[in-house]
């Protein structure tokens, strides 16, 4: 039996009284933690849900996420996070594309989860920070033992996107996730039941999901949740649990950094710190070295590789700005556009094999065969590799944007855009932002005889948006570049000088 719930069955046995969850003064030990997925999971069971069914959960990081995760996986039942910020609309698309049978949001997040689960048809349930209320788990009889699933049945489903098209699905089995959280309990983090872990990482997302809250569960360590990053927040966390791992996103660490009180923060109980998401600036890298006294590991990784594909691994030599090198269980390669393979110090794009790679993306067979040719996965990600196996990221392949670490894809926004009325054509691209890495920009063309104001088109798609994804740079142009097949070229889109941060 693989399923993944299987390790919380485990921990809750082996470590019962030790904390699992904490938000602030609320802690939820790992029998406490079993004994609340166990009656969520009885509860989807008295729904009719059956093994292999779509379970959404749109929560931030608070003890409600792990709860219901757990629960669903129990119940056998596939889990699609969102993030808590999406708007009716893209919960709508998340709630159809995947033919999710019901969806959970939270008191405080407002009502687009209702409103998309609406338009759809979806039940939608609104749960507590804490989880569900005895009225919503009623009388149905907890279960405690996971029902069985497979290696490669599908555990969670991911929604990613390149930069054409709708956000498609990966699909990660319930192997592909314990063996990343294996990893990096084992090999990366070195994580063991002393340890506390920082869960400021956001839990819908597989970097938090995996090397956060699954690999904590693995190991039985314990994961102190911020429901929103805030750099005072998180030094206070680490001072008052006694954090001894943290892990972030640059912007995070730049933003701990360059907070007043990170001077004379007690940060003593730190023993490292992983930076993945984005590449992390060398200047950053040491400036947090030599102000907090942690040391910073980064590593690599796609929400289709579960995640983590590289790392700079203990034991080895740290190279900063590289992205270490593969991880157990895990080859890659840099190949060209033919899928040759090309030598040490040339360019070419990361190609992943493994069983950190996915099963595929959610009904959509050709963007499978496309990502995954012949056995290997195409990243998008241009990097180069030394004579010692380090690999570097030099480029994206991809137009994807990362915006204090969270993805951003340019033709979600460009949709948007072209909703408004005024607009013909729209092409979204990344400025380079000191702190943010990019910010979104947009270079729109009007139809003739109509016009918008630039702040006009940015509280537009505001409105339609998470609002980490909206456009804080909007310019007019009188037309947009484009090949010899009418196609927009972002790549040749500028932005007006002195638009960068």
């Amino acid at each position: 039996m693989t399923n993944l719930a299987a390790n919380l069955v485990t921990a809750a046995s082996e470590h019962g009284s030790r904390p699992a969850v904490r938000l602030d003064d609320f802690v939820l030990t790992y029998s406490e933690l079993h004994a609340q997925a166990a009656a969520a999971a009885g509860m989807l069971q008295a729904r009719g849900i059956e093994p292999g069914d779509r379970i959404g959960i749109v929560l931030p990081n608070v003890p409600a996420f792990p709860v219901l995760f757990y629960g669903a996986l129990l119940a056998g039942a596939t889990v699609v996070p969102m993030n808590p910020l999406l708007k009716a609309r893209e919960v709508e698309y998340y709630l159809k594309d995947s033919g999710m049978s019901l969806v959970f949001g939270w008191d405080g997040g407002g009502d687009a989860v209702t409103a998309g689960g609406k338009a759809v048809g979806v039940d939608a349930v609104t749960v507590s920070a804490l989880g569900l209320s005895k009225e919503q788990v009623g009388d149905a009889t907890p279960l405690t033992t996971p029902v069985d699933r497979a290696d490669d049945d599908t555990a969670v489903i991911l929604y990613t996107s390149g930069t054409t098209g709708q956000p498609k699905g990966a699909e990660l089995t319930h192997h592909n996730l314990d063996s990343n959280a294996r990893t990096t309990v084992d090999t990366l983090i070195e994580i063991t039941t002393d340890d506390v872990m920082m869960g400021c990482l956001p839990l819908f997302h597989v970097f938090g999901l995996t090397c956060g809250l699954n690999a904590a569960v693995v190991s039985g360590a314990s994961l102190t949740l911020i429901p929103r990053f805030d750099p005072a927040k998180a030094l206070a966390v680490i001072a008052r649990d006694r954090v001894t791992v943290f892990e972030g996103v640059p912007t995070m660490y730049a933003a701990i950094l360059n907070n007043p009180d990170a001077d004379g923060a007690d940060v003593s109980s730190l023993r490292v710190c992983i930076s993945g998401g984005s590449a992390m600036p060398v200047e950053v890298m040491r400036a947090f070295e030599e102000k907090l006294g942690c040391m910073i590991l980064e590593g690599y990784g796609l929400s289709e590789t579960s995640p983590v594909a590289s790392f700079n691994q203990p034991g080895s030599e740290r190279k900063p700005g590289s992205i270490g090198f593969p991880v157990r269980g895990c080859e890659m390669k840099l190949v060209d556009d033919e899928g040759n393979e090309v030598a040490d110090g040339e360019p070419g794009e990361i190609a992943i094999r493994g069983e950190v790679v996915m099963k595929g993306y959610w009904n959509r067979a050709e963007a499978t065969a496309e990502a995954i040719p012949d056995g290997w996965f195409r990243s998008g990600d241009i990097a180069t590799r030394d004579a010692d196996g380090y690999y570097t990221i030099v480029d994206r392949k991809k137009d994807l944007i990362i915006r204090g670490g969270y993805n951003v894809y340019p033709r979600e926004i460009e949709e948007a855009l072209y909703e408004h009325p005024a607009v013909a054509e729209a092409a979204v691209i990344g400025i380079k932002h000191a702190d943010l890495g990019e910010e979104i920009g947009a270079a729109v063309a009007f139809k003739p005889g109509e016009s918008a104001e630039p702040d006009e088109l940015k509280a537009f798609v505001k409105e339609r948006v998470a609002a980490y994804k909206y456009p804080r740079h909007v310019w007019v142009v009188d037309a947009l570049p484009k090949g010899p097949t009418g196609k927009i070229l972002r790549r040749e889109v500028e932005a007006p000088e002195g638009t960068g941060v």
